[in-house]
């Protein structure tokens, strides 16, 4: 067990947390980051070929708070001998796996991030003279137990994926969620038939995939969601300023059941398709149809899976399943041999912090109650704060998931474990006002 407290230890490494670790790095404050993979690793299977981050390469890790930082993306190009490359290139949004790649970059280059360590349980010592977070950690190799102190944490344990009430028990090799796409892609392959569920930018590029594969292996595809349709998210620049600090102090100061019946109404703002994944999959179809010809595909909008049936048959099982027409009240069934839930993800509570539930302020809905600056509101007027990284769409907006407000995020967090500005964090950004005094 180490004796050193840390002043803060980040819990889980994805972009939020890695971003921090680098803002960090400049800094005196003692920092350790600990994430359960061996390695950093950013989505991996849905890293497909083609695909791109949705936000501009501005939205590394911290050129939204220092672009001199030598973490910045344009300094992963040039220690890369990609800087030309990049300029010809052309594009604002850079692919996936590019992403990934100059994330595990940074990475490599902190110290302060340990991989292969599995966080399982926090617990709040108060003593005397000082009060700290224990940290035990397992690591996924050895089994060996570790015991780490800290003044304050960070929890980035990101999201996992959701699957439909119906579904969960039925995930395996020919049902699987979107997430596994590329792990799972050749046993959807061998299928006779294949149905994608759902309707943002995952579903889109996995049907993408499928549908340019599908003169290939032969297999009938279907895309299905309870969507009203299939439609592109909300990129128009006043309706990118919506992904602001601006619109974060605006909406905190909300009151829940405002901001809750406000979220409801934004889903085309995060949740859509960019219009160049419709485009591709619109022309291909149409391509695919010249000569009389009609794609062996089904699009299928305004429906939703209420039951599934699985059935046995001689090459192994395929399922049935059952749907209801959301506008026609209808009931219908469908077969098919594989399915993939393009579902999304949601926040869930890591289990390591059971040991001080109690210390955290739960909303009715059994949130996090966060703080404007990022501190979960506790039980006791403790000195050890919680910051919280992507849990905080129910009381900050619909920019806690975005890349573009990580950076300001943590020079927020960064400001308040130094007692000082070190990242300014501007009040007006964009040009339109949100609310009046």
């Amino acid at each position: 067990m180490s004796e050193t407290i840390y002043d803060i230890i980040g819990v889980g490494i994805g972009p939020f947390n890695l971003g921090l670790a680098a803002l960090l790095e400049p800094t005196d404050i003692k920092a350790l980051f600990i994430e359960q993979k061996t390695e950093f690793q950013w989505h991996p299977g849905l890293l497909i070929e083609n695909s791109t981050i949705q936000v501009p390469f501005l939205a590394d890790l911290v050129t939204m708070a220092d672009p001199t930082s030598q973490f910045s993306f344009l300094n992963y190009l040039r220690d890369r001998s990609r800087l030309y490359h990049f300029y010809f290139y052309e594009h604002f949004q850079i692919p996936r796996r590019e992403y990934n790649h100059y994330c595990q970059w940074v990475a490599q280059q902190l110290k302060s991030c340990q991989f292969g360590q599995r966080v399982e349980s926090i617990i709040w010592e108060n003593s005397r003279s000082e009060s700290y977070y224990r940290v035990q950690v397992r690591s996924v190799q050895t089994d060996e137990i570790f015991t780490y102190n800290a003044r304050h944490l960070a929890l980035g344990v990101g999201s996992v994926p959701q699957v439909p009430p119906c579904f969960k028990n039925m995930r395996g090799e020919k049902v699987f969620h979107s997430a596994e796409f590329l792990h799972k892609r050749d046993r959807a392959r061998q299928s006779k038939s294949i149905t994608v569920i759902g309707a943002g930018q995952s579903a889109a590029e996995v049907f993408y995939e499928l549908l340019q594969e599908q003169p290939q292996y032969g297999y009938h595809l279907e895309w299905h969601t309870r969507s009203a349709g299939f439609f592109p998210m909300e990129y128009s620049k006043l309706g990118l300023e919506h992904f602001s600090p601006d619109y974060i102090h605006y909406f905190h100061q909300l009151s829940p059941p405002k901001r809750d019946k406000i979220l409801s109404q934004q889903g085309l703002l995060y949740k859509g398709i960019s219009f160049s994944a419709i485009a591709d999959i619109y022309d291909l179809l149409y391509e695919r149809s010249v000569g009389d010809n009609f794609p062996d595909v089904r699009l299928l909008s305004l429906v939703e899976v209420k039951e599934v049936e699985t059935l046995p048959t001689p090459e192994g099982e395929t399922y049935i399943l059952g749907y209801k027409h959301q506008q026609q009240d209808s009931r219908f069934t469908h077969e098919t041999d594989c399915i993939i839930l393009a579902t999304g993800y949601h926040n869930a509570i890591p289990t390591c912090i059971h040991p001080i539930r109690d210390l955290i302020a739960w909303d009715e809905k059994n949130r996090y109650g966060v703080n404007l600056d990022y501190r979960l509101q506790l039980t006791q007027e403790i000195p050890n704060q919680i910051f919280v990284q992507n849990g905080e769409l129910h009381t900050h907006g619909v920019g806690a998931p975005d890349l573009g407000l990580g950076a300001y995020r943590n020079s927020v967090i960064v400001n308040q474990l130094l007692g000082k500005t070190l990242y300014p964090v501007d009040r007006r950004n964009v040009f339109q006002q949100f609310g009046v005094a």
